[in-house]
């Protein structure tokens, strides 16, 4: 019997924390599977095949692809529920982020993926918690973010925030970010620090601010129709495949941020560490959209995450 060929993609570095991770859970899958199944991982398909990053969960839903990694912030369409994360200052550490998503909070989230979509969540990853950098100057109140242009994803959440700080969004794809940032297109972008350093945003942004204004949640993700066809003893090791991996990605981007941080030289980068006023600052200028947001998106789901 031929083996089952499973493929998965990301759209990062070698280097970073997901594509670490998605080599751990094919190290897991074979492992259990043996010759059962032949295992393909390419970490950055928008360089290989040059398609957007955009393009991995669609190609995932058809089935072209097993398996992907994707940040939440792009899937909101389809799973609107994922916008609690989208709203900035929610969540206050990690420990808090995992329990919602390894409790009642990622429960009803693959529910509704099954319910909305061709895919199933096999786990939460940690995408790390989002910051500031830009090339004009250090980030520490509202005021300085006035008038800056600044990278956003396609999320209307993520705009509204923005813009609330004084900003000027405009949506650039991951695969075009570290161009528009050495051309001047955009003057800042946020961030994980792992996403900033490792694609090289850094080198053109001088200035780097830990707000800390969202917690990045990756979903990863399988093409159900393939899942229901795998026998069971492999649906069995693709779960545990997954568990492992997530256990070993979110120590990776726990460590990140200091490991990143030690990397940065300080004659290229400064570092603003916003102090408790400073933040309250930020936070108190975003504070009408938390209202309007706790009640479009409703209190229940706030109080998952809470």
């Amino acid at each position: 019997m031929s083996p089952i060929k499973i493929t998965m993609a990301g759209y990062q570095p070698p280097a970073s924390v997901h594509n670490r991770a998605a080599e751990v859970f094919g190290r897991e899958l074979l492992a259990q599977t043996g010759d059962a199944v032949t295992f393909e991982f390419d970490g950055n398909l928008v360089r290989s095949k040059g398609c957007r990053a955009v393009d991995l969960p669609v190609m995932t839903e058809r089935g072209e692809l097993s398996l992907c990694y994707f940040a939440s912030s792009y899937l909101t369409e389809q799973v609107p529920e994922l916008a609690i994360f989208d709203v900035p200052f929610v969540v206050r550490d990690r420990n808090q982020a995992y329990a919602a998503l390894d409790g009642a909070l990622g429960e009803l989230l693959a529910d509704r993926f099954l319910a909305n979509t061709g895919l199933r969540v096999l786990a939460f990853w940690d995408n790390g918690f989002r910051h500031f950098s830009n090339g004009v100057h250090s980030l520490r109140t509202p005021a300085d973010c006035q008038g800056l242009s600044i990278r956003s994803m396609n999320s209307a959440l993520h705009q509204e925030f923005f813009r609330q700080l004084g900003f000027e969004p405009t949506f650039v794809d991951v695969r075009d970010l570290v161009e528009a940032a050495r051309s001047g297109r955009i003057d800042a972008q946020e961030n994980p620090l792992t996403n900033t350093y490792n694609f090289g945003t850094h080198r053109y942004h001088r200035y780097i601010t830990l707000s800390a204004h969202l917690f990045g949640v990756v979903v990863l993700l399988c093409h159900n129709a393939s899942y229901q066809a795998w026998p069971e003893t492999l649906r069995v090791a693709v779960r545990k495949a997954a568990e492992q991996a997530t256990q070993v990605q979110r120590q990776l981007a726990a460590a990140e941020d200091e490991e990143v941080l030690a990397q940065l030289d300080p004659a290229e980068n400064e570092v603003a560490h916003l102090t408790d006023a400073e933040r309250a600052g930020f936070l108190a200028a975003v504070a009408p959209m938390l209202a309007k947001q706790r009640e479009v998106l409703g209190s229940a789901l706030f109080e998952l995450v809470e």
